[in-house]
Parts: C-alpha cells; structure tokens; sequence
C-alpha cells in the first residue's frame, strides 16, 4: 500500500480486461468528493497505459501515480487517482 495518499476507496479490478478497468474507474471516481483518492488494483498489463490516457483526457481527475508489483506470483498495478472537481 503506498502511505503517500491518504486513500478514500480502493477498486479492485483485478482479473478484468480493457475496458473495464477505465469503466468502472470513472464510475467510482464520480462518487468521490474533490481531492479525495481512488487507488485502482488490476492485473491487466494494459490498464497503465490506459488509466493514464484516461486521466491526461478527462477534466476533474489527476492521475498521481502508478506502481507494479508482485502479488502471489502475479503481475499486480496499482494506479492512483485523485478528484479534482
């Protein structure tokens, strides 16, 4: 877990392909208050590139960081979002 944030919900996502890692993100984060953070869990590879495009293009979200880890043998990111608006 990254002590940096002060996390409000965490997302779990994992074992779910492109789109739905994006889908179900916005939809959790338009649940959020402003400056609260969405940390996001996947196992989809593709959700780095596509949590970050998806942050970089969409007002009211900043992305602030996005790690990979190891869980049980399996490839593990973990992206974190903050509301902006």
């Amino acid at each position: 877990m990254n002590t940096e944030y002060d996390i409000t919900e965490t997302l779990d996502v994992k074992g779910q392909s492109c789109p739905m890692p994006v889908v179900k993100s916005k939809q959790a984060t338009d649940g959020l208050s402003e400056d609260e953070v969405l940390e996001v869990v996947a196992t989809d590879s593709g959700s780095m590139s596509d949590i970050e495009g998806w942050a970089n293009t969409t007002d009211g979200v900043e992305l602030l960081d996005q790690q990979e880890t190891e869980e049980g043998g399996e490839a593990v990111f973990k992206h974190y979002v903050r509301k902006t608006e």
